[in-house]
């Protein structure tokens, strides 16, 4: 049977007439930017994660860059990112004429390190972005430690990690700025884009309000030049639908994950790695489930002649890209991010797969691997 990498018809069906309800009340209303729908999620986010405000915008990527303008990143600051991370985290870094500055991820939780951060950091060094890759966060207690010693802002990337935990604190809330996406191929996810920032402090989420409308306040009165950075009420509707399950669909792709490495180590394939999950985690929500084996471009094709989904996150690290050419990335300068590169393969871990759908994933990776 084909069994796609991801199925939001699934998740879809049952909460139907509950988002045509969320839906139908915000058309009654006629609030379709902002209001009290929007501030509704703004509130639900925080009591989720426990952060003491919550921004809703209009993206996961413009979460990162109204965190940044609100930060002070400005042209001829450095930010450091990790180059094994879905491209906004540095284009955002760029986009506002600042350097973002790559530096290599852990060979076994593709996440960076403090020490491949401190590393990199120069007089020029503003601010860190740690990714909390596939729904594990980055070990976060000696990123904030180095960043309070060097006197660097933090923005953690939380776009794949609403809901995972980080020695029992939530991914976001940990360092001054939490960016969640809210992609609809996310464990919670709109019906288009949609985003938010995080915060514990007052001042700080005050800016992010009035960045995320121009820099106006009060209305027309610009101090600030933001950007047009609003959540809308219909996906804020959604997204108050889809919140009260989201530790339920956590807990199936946790238990879908178990399964996995299970059905893998009884098989061992040769050569086949399976996913990290690190001793500082509480909780993995795998946004993706990835494999490595050195015989990847072989299994995707295998993969998808058996109708089964898969996807490389991600296939060139950003160091490499032409982009970002100007800068001098050249291959070898991050051996841990270039084998995943080569090697990394997603496979279905959502929550409403099936036993038939998993086992047919594990027999289409084993006839592959099996012969090789």
């Amino acid at each position: 049977m084909p069994v796609p990498l991801l199925d939001l018809k699934a998740q879809y069906l049952p909460l139907k007439d509950e988002i045509a309800a969320a839906f139908t009340d915000v058309c009654e209303t006629q609030r379709f930017i902002m209001g009290p729908v929007v501030e509704g999620l703004e509130a639900d986010v925080c009591a989720y994660t426990g952060a003491s405000h919550a921004v809703g915008v209009s993206s996961g990527t413009d979460a990162l860059v109204a965190a940044l303008m609100v930060a002070g990143v400005r042209a001829g600051d450095e930010v450091i990112v990790p180059t094994y991370t879905f491209f906004a985290t540095a284009g955002s870094v760029y986009r506002l004429g600042a350097t973002p500055v790559f530096v290599d991820v852990e060979a076994d939780t593709l996440n960076v390190s403090a020490a491949a951060i401190e590393a990199a950091i120069t007089s020029k060094t503003r601010a860190i972005i740690p990714v909390h890759l596939f729904g594990q966060c980055a070990d976060m207690d000696p990123i904030m430690e180095l960043a309070s010693r060097h006197d660097l802002i933090v923005i953690e990337d939380a776009a794949q990690a609403i809901g995972a935990e980080y020695k029992g604190r939530q991914a976001g809330t940990m360092g001054h700025y939490g960016c969640f996406s809210f992609f609809p191929s996310k464990n919670l996810g709109c019906f288009g884009d949609g985003g938010m920032v995080v915060t514990n402090d007052t001042a700080t989420a005050t800016l992010l309000q009035q960045y995320r409308m121009h820099g106006s306040y009060p209305k027309y009165y610009h101090k600030h030049v933001g950007g047009n950075f609003r959540l809308d009420a219909l996906q804020a509707g959604i997204l108050r639908v889809k919140l009260p399950r989201l530790d339920a669909w956590h807990q199936g792709r946790v238990a879908n994950a178990a399964w996995y490495d299970e059905a893998f180590a009884e098989l061992d394939l040769q050569g086949l790695a399976l996913p990290t999950v690190a001793a500082t985690t509480t909780r993995h929500i795998f946004n993706q489930y990835n494999l490595r084996t050195p015989h990847r471009d072989r299994l995707q094709a295998h993969l998808k002649a058996a109708g089964v989904g898969c996807e490389i996150y991600y296939p060139l690290p950003l160091h490499l890209q032409e982009c970002f050419a100007e800068f001098g990335g050249k291959p070898g300068d991050c051996p841990n991010a270039e084998a995943a590169a080569a090697e990394s393969l997603a496979i279905p871990v959502y929550p409403e797969l099936t036993i038939e759908q998993r086992s047919e994933v594990v027999e289409a990776i084993r006839s592959c691997l099996a012969q090789v």
